[in-house]
């Protein structure tokens, strides 16, 4: 592990020094700034050269400054000679925009990962991407990490019976997601017919499958954006008769009304990961912060020592 360094940008220190106690190794010193223009500055503290560098930095909202800081780290340490840089994004902005759904729009995530790819980064590690087909974006090689692992877990520890859960999926977008939670948890497998009007309005119209009435829901999501989907989902299923209703996102995005409708929705538990900081006014009672930082750095010593990656992606 002589030759593996790691550093953090701004948007995720936390994590990246989770990681770091996981490998037992020190942070890489780095420097990162604004000068009064507003442009970033950054410098590598130390030497770089022929080694095997990570750059831990998810595009999270500031996603703009965020991925710029990104891609002048990946240049900083390019130009340092690094033999290896990997992108570490364990959340992905943009992401979302990843087809034409109407003409003359564009596909951002496809951009990104071009700009990524340009700046130097030789690999990415990231995870719970919103459409798994933005893997084939990169022209480099891309690890895609699953937190489904972990939020199962938290489920499995709650000791709740196979007979009174129902996993549900929020869309028809998610219902492999779904399915994958079904043949870990057991129970069955409900799905929430969602129409969406815009980008930001949706409306639920019926519940798929079941039945809910009595059951302990949970729901699985790769992120909780608005809120409002969710919960316009949550009150169908109370309205169905669920007994209780969880939620379980791998990134917590939070924009918007999101605390508001959280608040406000008929959710027992919020359960979300640390791959995008929760900032202490968002800190519900209700939302549980679950840590990645595990899977991330055992993804980080296979792809350094060159091992497999592939019994991580459960």
């Amino acid at each position: 592990m002589n030759g593996l360094k790691i550093f953090s940008g701004r948007a995720n220190p936390a994590l990246a020094r989770r990681i770091c106690e996981y490998l037992g190794l020190p942070m890489g010193a780095i420097s990162m700034g604004n000068f009064p223009d507003g442009e970033i500055s950054c410098k590598v503290e130390e030497d770089v050269r022929g080694r095997d560098v990570f750059l831990i930095q998810p595009t999270c909202p500031p996603v703009n400054e965020n991925l710029m800081e990104l891609l002048i780290m990946i240049e900083s340490c390019k130009r340092a000679s690094a033999e290896r840089v990997t992108a570490v994004m364990p959340y992905y902005g943009y992401a979302r925009q990843d087809r034409k759904d109407e003409g003359r729009v564009p596909i951002t995530a496809k951009l990104v990962a071009n700009i990524i790819t340009r700046a130097g980064a030789d690999r990415v590690l990231t995870m719970d991407l919103h459409a798994a087909q933005i893997q084939g974006f990169f022209d480099v090689p891309v690890d895609h990490l699953y937190a489904a692992p972990v939020l199962n877990d938290y489920f499995l520890k709650m000791g709740l019976s196979e007979d009174e859960i129902v996993v549900v999926s929020p869309d028809e977008g998610s219902i492999k997601r779904a399915l994958g939670h079904v043949k870990r948890l057991g129970g069955r497998l409900a799905i929430v017919d969602k129409r969406r009007s815009s980008a930001e309005k949706t409306r639920q119209e019926n519940i798929i499958g079941g039945p809910v009435e009595g059951k302990v829901c949970l729901m699985f999501d790769d992120l909780i954006s608005t809120a409002s989907s969710i919960s316009g989902a949550a009150v169908k299923l109370r309205d169905a008769g669920a007994k209780r209703i969880f939620v379980a996102a791998t990134h917590g995005v939070l924009c918007g009304k999101a605390i508001e409708n959280l608040q406000a929705a008929p959710l027992e538990g919020v359960v979300i990961t640390d791959t995008i900081p929760l900032s202490p006014d968002k800190a519900l009672p209700k939302i549980s912060v679950l840590t990645v930082a595990p899977l991330l750095g055992e993804a980080i010593k296979r792809i350094h020592r060159n091992e497999s990656v592939s019994r991580l992606f459960g």
